[in-house]
């Protein structure tokens, strides 16, 4: 997707971390750390599309969450359109209306009991956008923009299927004119058949309405269709980023190779898929001595074993990566 982006970032995330103690005795006594987000550092620009990946449990919407203000952060820094996040119910507020969400489950997240046209409604009264008359037309212009018709506004979210509903939940998302949306896993809850109509959807609304999206997902293939960059996670932190052409042609991190390989290929049979790591995802609150991804690489060496993982260094123009033996092989060249 190209796009015109502009210079500033819309969205600054700088540094920042989200820590959550477990255990431990009534005063914390030995009380373990669960560094959910660990130094992630990241910037979306208005028009931009960037695509946040990693397994299940890597902190992506840990992350996210933070970023709407639904989450503290226990350290760093988050700026959007200029202004640095603080807590407190008048910069939600203000928030609101530059940041909203798309979640992964389109039923839990819309109250059953409110018809869809009040769920549209509600953000349009409580920022005084407009008369009854014209938030009435705001709720049936973006109902149509999605998909849905105008009349779909005097029904409740149990009598739409799984699709619709995640378009109601985009709609819900759009009417109060954000500059950002952060979708997380926004098709991952659908089934197949409908999932492509659901990323199409998004990313005709947000081209057309101008509107930056950081996409959060464990799936490449999802990333390739919308994003212009893409950051990939693991155990917390950022281990690659970079255009997602650089990425897809040009993996540097054995954890991204890994992530390429998971993607569906209709025209491989899947045991003859090439294999890039093995075993599950570290138990964050024990992570592995060394680089966090060394006890599932192929490629490990002592020094990764040894080592903290480095951070991320440029082997390309716009293209980082935090992996010792993709640093090594650019000196080496």
């Amino acid at each position: 997707m190209m796009v015109e982006v502009a210079t500033e970032p819309l969205l600054t995330v700088d540094n920042l971390a989200v820590h959550f103690a477990q255990g431990g005795g009534l005063f914390g006594g030995g009380a373990r750390v669960l560094r959910a987000v660990d130094g992630v550092s990241l910037t979306v620009r208005s028009g931009e599309c960037v695509g946040l990946v990693g397994e299940s449990g890597c902190g992506k919407s840990t992350l996210a969450s933070a970023i709407v203000g639904l989450q503290a952060p226990t350290s760093g820094r988050i700026v959007i359109d200029g202004i640095p996040l603080r807590s407190g119910t008048t910069d939600r507020m203000r928030l609101a209306r530059t940041v909203q969400m798309v979640f992964q489950d389109p039923y839990a997240s819309l109250n059953p009991r409110r018809r869809v046209g009040e769920l549209l409604a509600a953000p349009l009264r409580l920022h005084a956008m407009g008369d009854g008359k014209e938030i009435g037309r705001r709720v049936a212009d973006m109902l149509r923009r999605v998909g849905l018709r105008p009349e779909h506004a005097n029904r409740y979210p149990h009598e739409f299927s799984g699709g619709q509903r995640q378009r109601i939940g985009i709609a819900r998302a759009l009417i109060l004119e954000p500059k950002l949306i952060i979708c997380d896993e926004p098709v991952s809850a659908l089934d197949v058949s409908i999932r492509a109509q659901i990323i199409n959807l998004l990313v005709e609304l947000t081209d057309s309405l101008g509107v930056a999206t950081l996409m959060i997902s464990h799936d490449l293939s999802v990333v390739e269709h919308m994003c212009d960059r893409v950051a990939v996670m693991y155990l917390g932190r950022i281990v690659e980023s970079g255009p997602w052409q650089r990425i897809f042609e040009r993996p540097s991190h054995p954890y991204t190779r890994a992530l390429m390989a998971a993607i569906p290929d209709p025209f491989k049979p899947i045991v003859g898929r090439r294999a890039v790591a093995s075993g599950d995802v570290p138990n964050p609150l024990t992570p592995p001595l060394g680089c966090a991804f060394h006890p599932r690489c192929p490629e490990a060496m002592a020094q990764c074993r040894q080592a903290p993982g480095p951070e991320l260094a440029a082997i390309e123009p716009g293209h980082t990566t935090a992996c010792w033996v993709a640093q090594r092989a650019l000196i080496a060249s």
